[in-house]
């Protein structure tokens, strides 16, 4: 990844300036330092790198104490890319062998996991048991990707969604809405299922 080359304080500051970039309710970098993810991903940053070199004990405690701060949970193995947004953070999970690329949004309740121990304590030593994300995908709230699964670039996966298979580049994985029904009348047929989806987010 691109940030094993650049230096970890220029990587933070360009996490703030996303902060700025992509949430309309920050004014300034003054503001955005009290982002509420953040923290998270700073933290996770300095613990990934610890990890790498066989500090692992070291970087599971700085990961357990921005969990408890942040309600983020990013396990030190997982590979972020540069300037990923993690939105709100709320019960945001990231497994071990995720690896996120660069430019990635990411919105609250989202889980990149693994498909089960029943299932990863057979693959092999090492084989890959968690999601990788393309470049500028952008993952809805409550979205959920399990397994050793590839997010192609430019994908975006909807509010809701549930996602175990491969999708491709620029693909749209959305789930669709409630029906509102009125009360004493039937609901309509959908004549199209795609024409009312969930939003990729929040907003």
């Amino acid at each position: 990844m691109a940030g094993d080359r650049i230096g970890l304080l220029r990587i933070m500051k360009e996490d703030l300036e996303v902060v700025v970039a992509r949430d309309p309710s920050m004014r300034n970098r003054r503001e955005a330092l009290l982002h509420a993810a953040l923290p998270a991903l700073w933290s996770h940053r300095v613990a990934h790198r610890l990890h790498r070199r066989g500090m692992r004990m070291t970087a599971r405690i700085i990961a357990w104490y921005a969990r408890r701060g942040t309600a983020v949970e990013i396990h030190p193995g997982a590979v972020l890319g540069r300037r990923v947004f993690i939105d709100h953070g709320a019960a945001v999970v990231i497994g071990e062998t995720a690896v996120v690329g660069d430019d990635v949004t990411i919105y609250h309740q989202v889980t990149l996991g693994a498909v089960g121990w029943w299932s990863d304590n057979a693959r092999p030593e090492g084989e890959r048991r968690h999601p990788v994300v393309g470049r500028n995908v952008v993952l809805g709230t409550n979205a959920t990707v399990l397994g050793p699964v590839t997010i192609g670039e430019h994908a975006v996966i909807g509010a809701q969604a549930l996602v175990n298979k491969d999708v491709p580049p620029g693909a749209r994985v959305l789930a669709a809405t409630a029906v509102i029904k009125a009360v004493g009348k039937e609901p309509e047929p959908m004549e199209d299922l795609y024409a009312v989806t969930a939003s990729a987010g929040s907003w």
